[in-house]
């Protein structure tokens, strides 16, 4: 995982309002799609509970499970934080100069950026680990009946 260091993320403070409303809008985007694919995950879970069962070590196919709800959990509050974020836009955009609470909402977006940029990595990896699990029970279904064949 690509750790963000202090330096790397100066560039928020030239960032625009509108840059940083956009970028608020591509995370709350990626977030409710991760959404969708999280009742995915869950539906396929269900439908191979019994061959996640008996594929390989049962302790491991739990602790996917735990994986995608603890993904699903963080998922949301990063949802609420980007909303909340998002609706303090107008301190940006009021005209008004509050160099604190200006520097303050510069800082929440870099944690932002930090925060998804790490939930995102790990997320791409959780799928990663569900879909080599899943390829592996299809191609021992597909083995057992190929050898159920007389």
């Amino acid at each position: 995982m690509m750790k963000e260091t202090a330096k790397d993320l100066q560039y928020v403070k030239w960032l625009s309002a509108e840059d940083m409303h956009l970028a608020s809008k591509g995370w709350l985007s990626e977030l409710n799609f991760i959404k969708d694919e999280h009742r995915f995950f869950e539906d396929v879970i269900t439908t191979f509970t019994s061959e996640l069962v008996a594929y390989g070590d049962f302790s491991d196919s739990l602790e996917i499970i735990d994986a995608i709800n603890q993904s699903e959990k963080q998922s949301q509050t990063l949802l609420h934080a980007i909303k909340t974020h998002e609706s303090k836009l107008s301190i940006m955009v009021d005209g008004i100069d509050q160099i604190e609470e200006e520097k303050a909402y510069a800082q929440e977006h870099r944690n932002l950026i930090v925060a998804m940029t790490a939930y995102l990595s790990d997320y791409k990896s959780l799928k990663l680990q569900l879909f080599e699990i899943i390829k592996c029970i299809k191609k021992d279904n597909k083995n057992e009946h190929l050898l159920d064949r007389p």
